[in-house]
């Protein structure tokens, strides 16, 4: 775990934040490539994955604060801040750090009647302070998604091949992602005492839920092992990726298909990791967010699967070689994967 990753400048570099920016910019990077290849403009594909990096972290906040459980303490830190109750230690509770004047002061304020810490005064944009952590994957594909088709439509791209290219690259970004989860310790794993199980240090989200839960005594002690949920996941998001790229992309029969293999394939791989999840994301009916959300999807990619082949088969080739089968020039995209 290494949840800071440098200091620049005496600002704090997040290990998360980090290498999820390095993720969009290296799918950025092989989707402009890809493009200049294929003689789109690349500078679109620029533009695209800036603005898909800022709109992914919005929809990533947005659901996290609707649907991980945390909503109401949003609220009430803007409401009623003693309602609001942290389960930390006392030390950690009044623990003083740098405030908004520059001047340190306490966490909050230790209520010793309940053991919890409240919060010290209100607070009605920490909803929006996502670099303290809470983003939900799901929530940014959704928003970047939404805004890709619009933007890609506007600009007169080809949406449906370009979904294809970006596919694969989206997996490889989403590997960075979750290597970045694993140096920051979020997104952990149930117990697990065999090999794979990874310990994770003291004041680590897993060591606090462990806490909480009565598993430690003290939040202050290394975690028990857990699964390395993160790298699970990261090792799925590489392999999703390869397969698409080197193994679907060339043989697609309709445009939309590689965008489709990588949402059901995506929901698939997290509706199962979930399983072994055991940080705070909400659920309803035993099931979490994530996982209803990958059944949703599952079920979209079902229902547009035959639709786009079905258009495909009917509908002439366009001009200029851009029909779903691979063309010469797309041909050469290889390369860059």
């Amino acid at each position: 775990m290494l949840p800071q990753l440098a200091e620049v400048f005496g600002q704090v570099v997040p290990s998360y934040f980090a290498l999820l920016v390095t993720g969009f910019a290296v799918a950025t990077w092989l989707l402009a490539r890809w493009a200049r290849r294929v003689g789109l403009d690349r500078e679109v594909m620029i533009d695209l994955g800036l603005y898909a990096l800022l709109w992914g972290v919005i929809g990533a906040r947005l659901l996290h604060v609707v649907a991980d459980g945390y909503f109401w303490d949003y609220v009430n830190l803007c409401v009623d801040p003693s309602r609001v109750a942290w389960r930390i230690t006392q030390a950690e509770c009044l623990e003083r750090i740098e405030g908004c004047g520059g001047e340190p002061e306490p966490v909050g304020r230790w209520d010793a009647e309940r053991g919890v810490c409240v919060p010290l005064s209100r607070d009605c944009f920490a909803w929006a302070a996502f670099w303290r952590g809470g983003l939900t994957y799901y929530g940014g594909l959704i928003a970047a998604t939404i805004f890709a088709f619009r933007f890609l439509r506007r600009e007169r791209m080809p949406v449906l091949r370009v979904a294809d290219a970006a596919a694969p690259r989206i997996a490889l970004g989403l590997f960075f992602g979750r290597i970045g989860c694993f140096l920051g310790g979020c997104c952990f794993g149930t117990r697990h005492d065999g090999s794979l199980g990874v310990r994770f240090p003291p004041w680590s989200p897993a060591s606090e839920a462990q806490w909480k839960a009565g598993l430690l005594r003290r939040p202050d002690l290394e975690s028990l092992p857990v699964h390395p949920t993160q790298l699970y996941e990261a090792a799925g998001t590489l392999a999703l990726a390869a397969l698409l790229a080197f193994g679907l992309h060339p043989r697609k029969r309709f445009d939309g298909m590689v965008l489709l293999a990588f949402l059901a394939g995506y929901a698939v791989l997290r509706a199962a990791l979930e399983l072994l999840r055991a940080d705070d994301r909400g659920g309803v009916l035993g099931l979490s967010t994530s996982q209803w959300l990958s059944l949703a999807v599952l079920v979209g990619c079902a229902v547009a699967w035959p639709r786009l082949e079905r258009a495909r088969a009917t509908s002439p080739a366009p001009s200029g070689g851009s029909s779903g089968a691979a063309t010469p020039s797309e041909g050469t995209e290889r390369d860059d994967r």
